[in-house]
């Protein structure tokens, strides 16, 4: 399953390995940075969502901001997994590609489990706990680690390494299709063009959020909650939830085909701002209905929410990459930096963050200064951690692909 003449064809003129796309990695990084931050604010939503802790400060303002931030965060971050999977495809071949990709989807997803699993379990334990005035951190851990011998039942309850289980079987479907079609001769290389052509067009054309946010919306409305669903219900795929990440990633994986297609689907113009301003809006003023089953209008509002939530999602989708297109112009080290430790920091956070949470609760603070404070240290020690265990180890290694000299710690 190796490219063939007419891929290499397509990707030879742009594929110079040794030049990153900074600004791409910086978008990555954004998003995921922003999902740290996402995770941080879940306990001081004016509703409980059954996290693990809900603080005595809460704000309708953390809601709209998670209403908005996961109407892309995650679907950014899916985008650009494919557009960088189809690079690395391209230039180390299929069987090196495949290995890479156990090495950083499947080692740290069964790693993970085991880690950072019962660390997570812990803190709903204390944060249940935290009620009734009355912690015990060494139970919580006891009760943590106990709650292995229960998987796979409820593997992904609470927690946020279900993007890896379903990166890997986006990506595991993609080279199926991919060596499905090697198959078929000179119409593999015909269908190769006409999606060239289309996706060309799709990037070109001023209508194209427009035409992906119908087959998005439609998609939207099988999801159990308006929005995007989190699937962490178990192994079994939610459908709607992989159509919507496999699409991201599929896009980016054609696009990587015409590298410079990516800075005209991520052009900045004032029609995008305008929708999504208009889509940000809609989703924020039809948001409560979800919950009033009874309305009058329930299924038109439902219908509106999801069409407005689908032009939000492409819309900031596209705006966050060009707006770090615009900023990143020029190589730097404190941004590649940052870039090369968001995947450990993403990893390693909500056990962090649900500990900290769990200890500010019931602070007679201000919501923002707790907020600050539990993603600031999130950040600050997983950075640490990652300079000082990661980078220039073996971790490094395998979640990036080589080693690097530390930086913080010498």
């Amino acid at each position: 399953m190796t490219p063939t003449t007419a891929e290499r064809t397509f990707t030879s003129s742009h594929n110079a390995v040794g030049s990153r796309l900074d600004y791409l990695d910086a978008t990555r990084a954004f998003a995921l940075l922003l999902g740290i931050v996402f995770h941080a604010c879940l306990s001081f939503m004016p509703i409980f969502m059954g996290w693990a802790v809900q603080d005595v400060s809460t704000s309708p303002l953390v809601a709209m901001f998670m209403t908005v931030s996961h109407s892309f965060r995650m679907e950014t971050f899916f985008l650009l997994a494919g557009f960088f999977s189809h690079l690395t495809f391209h230039r180390k071949g299929a069987g090196e590609f495949v290995r890479s990709r156990v090495l950083r989807i499947a080692v740290p997803f069964v790693v993970g489990w085991f880690i950072l699993h019962p660390l997570v379990v812990s803190g709903w334990i204390m944060g249940s706990a935290s009620l009734r005035g009355d912690v015990d951190v060494w139970a919580g851990l006891l009760g943590g680690f106990q709650s292995l011998s229960t998987l796979p039942a409820g593997i992904f309850a609470g927690s946020h390494l279900w993007f890896l289980y379903y990166l890997a079987m986006i990506t595991a479907l993609v080279l199926a299709v991919r060596g499905l079609l090697t198959t078929t001769g000179s119409r593999h290389a015909k269908m190769v063009r006409r999606a060239d052509t289309a996706v060309a067009w799709l990037a070109n054309s001023p209508v194209s959020l427009l035409i992906l946010a119908v087959p998005t919306a439609a998609t939207l409305w099988f999801m159990r909650f308006w929005g995007m669903d989190t699937p962490d219900q178990g192994l079994q795929p939610n459908i709607p939830v992989l159509v919507i990440y496999g699409g991201f990633f599929v896009l980016g994986w054609m696009l990587s085909r015409q590298r410079e297609l990516i800075s005209q689907f991520a052009r900045l113009t004032p029609q995008r701002w305008i929708l999504a301003g208009l889509g940000i809006t809609a989703i924020l003023l039809l948001g409560d209905i979800e919950r009033d089953p009874g309305h009058p209008h329930y299924v038109a509002a439902h219908v509106a929410y999801a069409v407005s939530y689908a032009l939000t999602m492409w819309s900031l989708v596209s705006l966050t990459i060009g707006v770090f297109r615009k900023l990143c112009q020029r190589p730097n080290a404190f941004i590649r930096y940052v870039a090369d430790s968001s995947y450990w920091m993403y990893l390693v956070h909500l056990p962090v963050v649900v500990w900290l949470q769990v200890a500010v609760a019931e602070l007679p603070l201000h919501w923002s200064l707790k907020l600050a404070f539990v993603s600031t240290i999130t950040i600050a020690l997983s950075l640490f951690t990652y300079d000082l265990f990661v980078r220039s180890t073996f971790i490094g290694w395998v979640l990036n692909g080589r080693r690097r000299d530390r930086v913080m710690v010498s």
